[in-house]
């Protein structure tokens, strides 16, 4: 497993890389560059190689190690599909030492043919990510000397799925929108919480997924911006006492899309009622529009080489991007189609006793991350604004 310290510093990355997100709807994952940029780090010098390490928050003579253990950790994540790809032209030397640090059979050749290559490159990009990103981030051109790239791939099913339904947003951006809704209740009240953060109260709600990785919802105040909500999303997870959870959180509307109050029950059991949207985000990329949150700065400068550790020939970084998608959906972190009936008891009960009964609505723009359950390493973070429209017609009842 990796270190704590560096599932803090992939994190760390995540923080600073959220902070620079306009309000669109997109989502990123870290966890995807971090190891390339480590790998990178371990194979470069002087100045490229102080920016990378500072980049990753990790000791320059331990980003290597770092990356390498986090591929492996990664690579042994149940539910998570990761893969390293490394092509070089056949003019270009590679560093034995660099090489064979690298897990077997990622090393391939390019061609120098750029449009046989892409198509080549392409076809791995698809083969590693189950068709849902079909193309490479970056092009072949006949300059290209290496590709060093990586595929993450996450899926996982909800241990207690939601029921599809419409959804009403009463206000906010999203009001008088026919939505999509997903819907569920349950009597776990711990699986919401509010925190004080320097963005105001947020509001977290928890989906527990299979294989230890699970999705967390979160909503900030209507003024709350992307960036503010993500930004304190991921530091929240490294501060849980800070969280006040269901069954602690006063009467009213204590937090965003929030309400507690206590009502007639059949049998005194609290319940938590939740509403959300299903969404796919889809997102691409350039690293290069911000250099200096991933160390590339000097890396990128085509006057000299930056990576002696990875070949005698100079080389220089030449294009750097990150394409993704994410789609949450009643039965998991996934593409579904679902057609589901919903019921309610028949006749009139007592109700000899009363309950605590909170609710929870995300019916504007809110922020998600998906997470390695135990490390907290935040796999994906995003940011929902464009939900799905309700279609009666898709509806076989």
């Amino acid at each position: 497993m990796a270190s704590h310290a560096t599932v803090e510093a992939i994190n760390g990355l995540t923080v600073r890389w959220a902070a620079t997100l306009p309000d669109d709807g997109t989502v990123l994952a870290a966890a995807g560059v971090w190891p390339l940029l480590g790998l990178l780090a371990g194979g470069a010098a002087g100045t490229a190689r102080q920016e990378l390490s500072d980049a990753l928050c990790i000791p320059a003579e331990g980003t290597a190690s770092a990356a390498h253990d986090m591929l492996s950790t990664l690579g042994a994540v149940r539910g998570l599909s990761m893969a390293l790809g490394l092509w070089t032209h056949r003019a270009l030397p590679i560093e034995p030492s660099w090489l064979n640090r690298l897990p077997a059979g990622v090393h391939g050749q390019l061609t120098g043919e750029p449009k046989g290559d892409q198509a080549h490159l392409d076809a791995w990009a698809a083969k590693h990510t189950d068709g849902q990103i079909d193309a490479m981030p970056v092009t072949v051109r006949e300059e290209t000397l290496l590709m060093l790239a990586s595929s993450l791939s996450l899926r996982t099913d909800w241990i207690r799925p939601f029921t599809p339904g419409g959804l009403e947003a009463e206000t906010g951006p999203w009001h008088g929108q026919d939505l999509a809704g997903l819907h569920r209740s349950t009597s776990l009240l711990n699986r919401v919480g509010v925190t004080d953060t320097a963005a105001g109260p947020l509001t977290e709600l928890q989906v527990i997924g299979t294989h230890g990785i699970d999705v967390h919802l979160y909503l900030g105040t209507p003024e709350a911006t992307a960036s503010q909500v993500l930004v304190a999303a991921v530091k929240s997870l490294h501060n849980r006492r800070a969280m006040v959870r269901g069954d602690r959180l006063p009467y009213g509307t204590p937090g965003p899309g929030l309400s507690v109050e206590r009502v007639p029950s059949i049998d005194g059991e609290p319940t938590l009622h939740v509403s959300t949207v299903p969404f796919t985000v889809q997102a691409h990329h350039d690293l290069l529009d911000a250099p200096d949150l991933f160390g590339l700065r000097t890396a990128t400068d085509l006057s000299q080489g930056h990576f002696p550790g990875i070949s005698a020939q100079p080389l220089a970084i030449q294009q750097a991007a990150q394409a993704m998608t994410a789609t949450f959906g009643p039965y998991g972190f996934r593409s579904a189609a679902v057609t589901a009936f919903s019921g309610m008891a028949a006749g009139i009960p007592r109700h000899p006793y009363r309950a605590r009964e909170v609710s929870v609505s995300f019916d504007r723009p809110f922020g998600f991350l998906a997470l390695h359950r135990t490390s907290r390493l935040v796999l994906n973070a995003g940011w929902v604004t464009a939900p799905e429209t309700f279609e009666e017609s898709t509806w076989d009842l």
